[in-house]
C-alpha cells in the first residue's frame, strides 16, 4: 500500500543571511516544484525581514546564531531527518525547475551527491558579474583534478543533493563558504557517487547583493584544499613535502661535496649543516607521511563502517 509514511521524503535546505528580496520567491517556487518536500530556512543572524518573509511563505524557520555558511550547514544536517536533502541558496540564482532533476537520481539510488553545474552550458560565465569569480573556479577545478583525479564540471556551485547516508556520515570542518570546496572532496575522497546534472544560471536580481569577498574567501578554499589535502591524502602531501626539501638540501649540499671531492676539505660548514639539515627533514616528512597514512587508513575503515550502519538504518 503507497502511503505517505512509506515514500521517500525530501528536505530542502536554504542557509539564508539578509536575502529578504529573494527567500520568499525561492521558497514558493521549490514548494511549487516539490510540493511533497518540506522547506526549511536556517536564517544566520540576518538583520532584515529574511526570517519572517520565509516564514510567510510557508517555509519552517530556525536560527543559526554561528555566523558562516558551514556552521548552518552543519546545523542542518545534524537536525534534519530526510531520505533526500536538496540544497540551495536563497539568493534566487538557481532554477527550482531543476530541483526534480537533482533530486531523483538520489531517491533512485543512482548517486549519493547530484551536482548543479552552471557551466558547462556558459549561463555562469554570461550572468555572472563578479571578476575572478570564473577564475576561481577553475582553478579550485584543476587542483581537485590534480590531487583526486576527478575533474568537476562545477566545484563552488551551491545548489546539491545528496543521499542520507552521505549527509549524515559528512564531518563538516568548514565555517563559512568553504564548504562547497569541502563537499566536494569528501564526495571524491570517499568515493561517493557524484552526478553532475547541467542548470540555468541566473545572475541575482537587483537590490540582491552578494556576501562573498572573492580574494579573502578564495584564500580560504585554498587553504581548506590544501587541509583536506593534507587529512585525506597524507603519504602523497609529505612526499610532495620531501621532496622540496629534498631538493633544497640537494642544492645546498652538491657544491660542498664537490669541493670535498676536488679538495679534500669541507670549508663551508653552515652550508653542510644546512644541507644535512634540509636532508635530515626530507626523510622525517617521509616518514611522517606513511605514520598518517596508516591513521588515514584506519579512519577510512571506520568511516566505512559508519556508512553501513547508515545505509542499514535507511534500509529499515
Amino acid at each position: 500500500m503507497d502511503t505517505a509514511a512509506s515514500r521517500p521524503s525530501i528536505a530542502v535546505l536554504i542557509p539564508c543571511y539578509n536575502e529578504e528580496i529573494t527567500v520568499a520567491k525561492v521558497v514558493r517556487d521549490f514548494a511549487r516544484e516539490l510540493p511533497e518536500a518540506v522547506i526549511y530556512v536556517y536564517d544566520n543572524n540576518s538583520t532584515d525581514r529574511t526570517a519572517a518573509l520565509a516564514r510567510e511563505a510557508g517555509a519552517v524557520v530556525q536560527p543559526e546564531s554561528r555566523q558562516g555558511k558551514g556552521n548552518v550547514v552543519r546545523q542542518m544536517f545534524r537536525d534534519i531527518e530526510a531520505d533526500c536533502y536538496l540544497m540551495v541558496d536563497g539568493d534566487d540564482t538557481y532554477p527550482a525547475s531543476a530541483a526534480r532533476d537533482l533530486c531523483d537520481p538520489i531517491l533512485a539510488g543512482e548517486a549519493d551527491m547530484t551536482v548543479g553545474d552552471r557551466l558547462s552550458n556558459g549561463t555562469y560565465a554570461e550572468q555572472n558579474k563578479r571578476a575572478f569569480h570564473g577564475f576561481g573556479n577553475d582553478l579550485v577545478r584543476v587542483m581537485i583534478k590534480w590531487i583526486y583525479g576527478y575533474a568537476f564540471d562545477d566545484v563552488m556551485t551551491g545548489y546539491r543533493a545528496f543521499s542520507r547516508a552521505f549527509v549524515k556520515t559528512f564531518p563538516v570542518l568548514s565555517e563559512g563558504f568553504q564548504i562547497e570546496t569541502e563537499l566536494s572532496i569528501h564526495a571524491v575522497d570517499r568515493r561517493w557517487r557524484i552526478l553532475d546534472v547541467p542548470i540555468v544560471y541566473r545572475n541575482r536580481p537587483a537590490g540582491s547583493h552578494s556576501k562573498l569577498s572573492t580574494v579573502s574567501d578564495g584564500i580560504k578554499v585554498l587553504h581548506t584544499i590544501g587541509t583536506l589535502f593534507k587529512n585525506y591524502r597524507p603519504l602523497k602531501f609529505f612526499t610532495l613535502v620531501s621532496l622540496a626539501f629534498l631538493l633544497l638540501g640537494l642544492i645546498a649540499g652538491i657544491p660542498v661535496v664537490m669541493e670535498f671531492l676536488r679538495t679534500g676539505l669541507v670549508p663551508r660548514i653552515p652550508t653542510t649543516i644546512l644541507a644535512a639539515s634540509l636532508v635530515f627533514l626530507c626523510g622525517l616528512s617521509l616518514a611522517t607521511g606513511l605514520v598518517l597514512d596508516s591513521v588515514a587508513k584506519v579512519d577510512r575503515k571506520q568511516w566505512e563502517l559508519s556508512v553501513l550502519r547508515e545505509e542499514e538504518h535507511d534500509h529499515r
